[in-house]
């Protein structure tokens, strides 16, 4: 039997909002559909939108495909009234456990001002999508004060990575049943 688009967009969606509930973002929820002014995908993440892409489609994307979501993502960012927008797209062998290694894009002037005032950029480079791993795009996001605060352990940028900070990075076991 053929999957729908809308049973696709629903099992990525909740694998994304599992995924924030580990990375800092407690209150992450589907949102339910809104109409010709879409709001994102997520809700529960003030100031951030989301936007989700899963299946085939997602999987082999093209950049022009990626640089269009981002342009919808925009759109419902504005829509929202929100200061960010993320695009997270499935990654191909990467199922919905470990969605937190999915693909998460941005232009390059959000992901610069979210890292502070220091970083300066051209007008034409602005636009320029940026790709990263979701668990480093909720990183980015909480140390710009989204979500919940970081650890205050994690402000000293010279303490070694440890075993709770390799935590979020380590991947689910893979089970068949959870998967279909």
């Amino acid at each position: 039997m053929k999957t729908r688009p809308k049973d696709i967009g629903t099992r990525a969606e909740t694998a994304v909002v599992r995924a924030l509930w580990k990375l800092g973002f407690p209150h992450a929820e589907r949102r339910a559909l809104a109409g010709v002014h879409d709001l994102g995908d997520i809700t529960g993440t003030p100031g951030v939108v989301w936007e989700i892409k899963g299946g085939v489609q997602a999987m082999d994307a093209t950049d022009g495909r990626i640089r269009k979501w981002l342009a919808e993502t925009a759109v419902e960012r504005a829509n929202a009234a929100a200061q960010v927008g993320v695009l997270v797209v499935q990654r191909r062998g990467v199922g919905a456990p470990n969605a937190k290694r999915w693909w998460a894009w941005m232009p390059l002037g959000q992901m610069l001002a979210l890292m502070g005032p220091d970083y300066v950029l051209s007008a034409p480079l602005y636009d320029t999508p940026v790709r990263m791993l979701l668990v480093d795009a909720c990183m980015l996001l909480r140390n710009a004060g989204y979500g919940d605060p970081l650890p205050e352990e994690w402000a000293d940028h010279s303490a070694p990575f440890n075993k709770a900070d390799a935590e979020l990075w380590r991947d689910e076991p893979y089970d068949a049943r959870k998967n279909r």
